[in-house]
């Protein structure tokens, strides 16, 4: 049996909805609903301080943007998102489309179709999330999303120029420098200046992601984003520093970032406590890490690798970190999990930033019934029927006959019965029209 050896002290539970964030999130998405261009602009001026002649960044502001960056931070964003290309690629490659004849002249198929329009919104606040646009407008347009609309807020009043460059490099068809709800609402509603879009992408704070909520279903989402999580599982074998390290690197993300420690080593656990209390005090975002790890950090004791998979599974974490002598064992020995990061030679922290996987990944136990943001999200697996030889169509017409009267379905029944008619003579008893024709 396992033992936590630490506890989280505020167990991390889904969000209930009922709470005043709603209320003010439902409020302002109806303002932007009823005034439009007006109350973005109000809401802009009041959350951000931002109101500018226009929040739309023309091709030739773009450039200038683009231009006050360190040729290093340019090239390392188009480095990264062409990581991010040439895996979403690659997923889009392996999806194919089929047709097949299951009867003579019957034809069923099936086809991937992009989404005609997408919202990104990329993060800015506490952290200028430039990973965000890779993950989210890089996949978009891999997929052959045709028009892409990117959202990002300023940050204490200044545009925050990585951001945009990584939007532009990403692909993004319109780019706006705004934020919060009234940048959600109004790619999901439109605007008089903003058309509205078919699906959002990206994470963004507790407003922004219940704006997500309530606007899901008038729009798709991505995902139903929560706080950041990693659970890593660890034999003897483990670096504890390495393991520590790596714990802090998520906890980060906010003070509510749930960050787990499931090991078959007594000695391991106990060592990478201690290197947590030694590595926080010096660490810049200790603060928000500190907490994190205090509140919501947990460790726990498995008798062998085994159980650890199981109790890890039992998690369903955002983020899986494997570090044992055989890492690869897991993608057979688990089940529930955003992303694994198999061994020490890989990290969290490159999946979040660089490696080409995607980032946007499921939180709260959502890794029990789905996967993460990948370019399949993008696309819409639509089916096609096709009947060519009218002795299949009479036959399937008796079928749906007498499979639709069964559930007293009528009118489907009917539509058999005129194809079994119309093609192999059959009477309909509802009608003499058939009867009429041939006479």
């Amino acid at each position: 049996m396992s033992r936590t050896i630490k506890a989280a002290a505020t167990p991390s539970t889904a969000p209930s909805g009922n709470d005043t964030v709603g209320q003010a999130v439902r409020e302002l998405i109806a303002d932007v609903r009823g005034r439009g261009d007006e109350a973005v602009r109000e809401l802009s001026a009041r959350f951000d301080r931002w109101e500018p002649e226009s929040f739309r960044l023309d091709e030739r502001r773009i450039a200038e943007i683009i231009g006050t960056l360190d040729p290093q931070v340019v090239e390392d964003i188009k480095t990264v998102q062409a990581n991010v290309r040439r895996f979403a690629e690659a997923q889009r490659d392996s999806m194919s489309e089929i047709e097949i004849e299951t009867a003579p002249g019957v034809f069923l198929g099936h086809r991937h179709v992009p989404v005609q329009s997408v919202g990104a919104y990329i993060p800015g606040g506490r952290y200028p999330l430039t990973a965000s646009a890779h993950m989210t407008i890089v996949t978009a347009k891999a997929a052959g999303v045709p028009r892409v609309v990117a959202c990002t807020p300023p940050i204490r009043g200044e545009i925050p120029a990585a951001t945009i460059a990584a939007m532009h490099f990403a692909g993004a068809d319109e780019i706006y420098v705004l934020g919060g709800v009234q940048a959600v609402a109004a790619m999901a509603v439109g605007t008089e200046t903003i058309e509205s879009v078919d699906m959002l992408a990206g994470p963004g704070n507790a407003y922004v992601a219940e704006a997500k909520r309530q606007l899901f279903g008038e729009v798709g989402i991505d995902l139903f984003a929560g706080p950041t999580e990693i659970l890593v599982v660890a034999d003897e074998h483990a670096d504890p520093f390495v393991a520590a390290v790596d714990l802090l690197s998520q906890a980060e993300h906010g003070p509510d970032s749930p960050a787990a420690l499931i090991t078959t080593s007594r000695r391991v656990a106990d060592e990478v406590q201690r290197h947590i209390e030694e590595i926080l005090p010096g660490m810049q975002t200790g603060d928000i890490a500190g907490p994190a790890w205090r509140d919501h950090g947990q460790v726990i004791l498995a008798d062998d690798l085994d159980e650890a998979y199981r109790v890890a599974d039992s998690f369903a974490y955002e983020h899986v970190q494997i570090l044992t002598e055989n890492p690869r064992e897991a993608l057979d020995k688990m089940h529930a999990y955003g992303a694994l990061f198999l061994g020490e030679g890989t990290c969290v922290s490159y999946g979040d930033k660089v490696i080409g996987t995607n980032h946007v990944l499921p939180t709260r136990g959502a890794a029990r019934y789905t996967g993460g943001l990948w370019v399949g999200m993008y696309l819409r697996t639509v089916t096609y029927q096709e009947v060519r030889e009218e002795k299949s169509s009479a036959e399937l017409g008796e079928l749906c006959g007498r499979a639709a009267r069964v559930e007293l379905f009528e009118g489907h029944a009917r539509s058999g019965d005129v194809r079994a008619a119309k093609y192999a003579g059959a009477t309909l008893p509802w009608t003499d029209h058939y009867e009429t024709a041939r006479a």
